[in-house]
């Protein structure tokens, strides 16, 4: 079952809620809705135009991490679907809750999105969107959980130019995160993911950043590698915010 909408959801450790929450609110320049939850756990990034696709979330313990919530019409017939794919069930409280082969944390939800927003043009004149989770896969699970993903969204893949460690999934019109698979240098452990942004000047997206109070870790060829003030890790990569695309 196609997912019809991802959400990108920011898990934080309790004591870096608040400061997460501010600081991804003042990056993306897009609103806190109102708490909720039994303690207020749960929020939305709200941008000015189309659907909310960022959500974030004050985790009982922990360490700071993320997880993808999917879209779709019937979440217990794609949770059923997923599990025959090779995911693993951990809990059903009318959104279900599973984990991927790799061991990454997805739900199925029935939430309807259908209008993805627009990047936003600083003051600069420069213009910069969040727009791709990539999942951080160790060496020996790639090839599986590559193919699990694949499955499961029914998205096709395309090969990168970049490097034969990165390949994407391609999104549909109109999907507000695509999906980028990358084959880190560990050989085990368990998938992970973070948040790309795509921007048309990375030098000045990496200014408006740094002033909000991220760090930069590392400059590369067409990304830069920046770390929140909780030490989250995300990118600022030179791919069109319109497109998704490299120039």
């Amino acid at each position: 079952m196609t997912p019809v909408w991802i959400t990108g959801f920011l898990d934080f450790a309790p004591d870096g809620f608040d400061e997460g929450v501010r600081f991804w609110s003042e990056a993306t320049e897009y609103d806190v809705s109102p708490r909720r939850g039994d303690t207020g756990e749960f929020a939305t990034l709200v941008p000015d135009d189309g659907d909310a696709f960022l959500r974030v979330q004050r985790l009982e313990d922990g360490a700071d991490r993320m997880h993808l919530d999917l879209h779709v019409d019937a979440p217990r017939q794609a949770a059923d679907r997923a599990v025959a794919l090779g995911a693993t069930e951990v809990a059903d409280h009318g959104y279900v809750v599973l984990t991927s082969p790799g061991g990454f944390a997805f739900c199925f939800v029935p939430h309807p999105g259908a209008n993805r927003p627009r990047p936003t043009t600083w003051p600069g004149g420069h213009s910069s969107l969040v727009d791709q989770v990539c999942l951080d896969i160790p060496a020996s699970s790639y090839d599986g959980e590559s193919r699990f993903w694949r499955e499961l969204t029914g998205w096709e893949p395309r090969s990168s130019a970049v490097s034969a460690d990165f390949h994407s999934l391609q999104r549909p019109e109109g999907h507000p995160l695509r999906l980028l698979l990358q084959r880190l240098g560990e050989e085990s452990g368990t998938t992970r993911a973070h948040l790309d942004w795509a921007t048309t000047d990375r030098e000045a997206e990496t200014a408006r950043h740094v002033a909000l109070g991220a760090r930069v870790v590392d400059v590369r060829q067409i990304w830069t590698v920046l770390a929140d003030p909780n030490d989250r890790l995300y990118c600022l990569t030179d791919r069109d915010p319109e497109t998704g695309l490299l120039g």
